[in-house]
């Protein structure tokens, strides 16, 4: 489990992004694979989520997590439960509730957890590229600031993602990124293949979380790397691999 010391020093916070260690999955699945959308048996995502709740002093029904699918859709959860699979389609959940843990699933997408505080709102994102572009950091922002949250309270820390030496990338992709804004250019670099592009998620969404007035910092733990530490879609397709685990990161309020 990987702890962010700009969290971990706000009162009444609870946080963790976590690895793959710890669970009772194996194979492609080893160990704590979290993800129902994974060929893992459910037996054993429901253990390893049982596992990650209780870090939270949580049940695993109280850990909740969503159908992601790459948008800017976020979920404020208040009494609501539900259960997984068949969660509501979503890429970020906020939330002002004690007594119930936020969780992203991601293997190479950005997770990114917030927090206010002063407030005791909370936020968790899935922020893959394509949602990174199209806002779902502001959208989770916005979301916080319904709930009592202020901006300049915030805190974010972007987990563990694909790095900025490994995200490999064909010439066609960095042209959304420059017409949204020619400074964007600074996440890219050239790629060892001609015409391809090394791109930097965490740099974007730390420069995303600045423009929108939020203090932000980033584990830089890159997963496509760290083989024994994390779960990687792209590493597992470059394997040949037709499957891959999801790890888990989630914030809770303290009781």
């Amino acid at each position: 489990m990987i702890e962010a010391p700009s969290l971990a020093e706000l009162g009444g916070i609870n946080h963790r992004f976590f690895t793959r260690r710890g669970g009772v999955s194996s194979g492609l699945y080893s160990s704590l694979n979290c993800g129902y959308g994974s060929a893992d048996p459910p037996d054993n995502v429901r253990e390893n989520r049982r596992r990650a709740a209780a870090q939270f002093a949580l049940a695993e029904p109280e850990l909740l997590t969503v159908h992601q699918f790459h948008s800017t859709e976020v979920m404020t959860v208040g009494a609501e439960r539900w259960t997984s699979p068949g969660a509501p389609r979503a890429d970020a959940l906020v939330t002002d509730r004690p007594g119930i843990a936020l969780g992203v699933l991601a293997a190479d997408c950005a997770p990114v957890l917030l927090a206010d505080p002063e407030a005791q709102v909370i936020g968790a994102a899935h922020a893959g590229w394509k949602g990174a572009l199209a806002g779902v950091v502001d959208s989770t922002i916005a979301a916080m600031q319904r709930l009592g949250a202020r901006r300049e309270r915030l805190r974010a820390v972007i987990g563990p993602c694909i790095g900025r030496d490994s995200y490999e990338v064909g010439p066609e992709f960095p042209a959304p990124f420059l017409a949204q804004d020619e400074a964007n250019a600074a996440f890219f670099r050239p790629a060892t293949r001609t015409g391809h592009f090394l791109f930097d998620l965490a740099g974007y969404l730390l420069r995303r979380l600045a423009l929108a007035g939020v203090s932000a910092s980033a584990t830089r733990h890159d997963t496509l790397t760290g083989e024994e530490d994390f779960f990687s879609y792209r590493r597992n397709t470059l394997k040949g691999e037709r499957d891959y685990g999801r790890g888990l990161s989630a914030i809770a309020l303290a009781g």
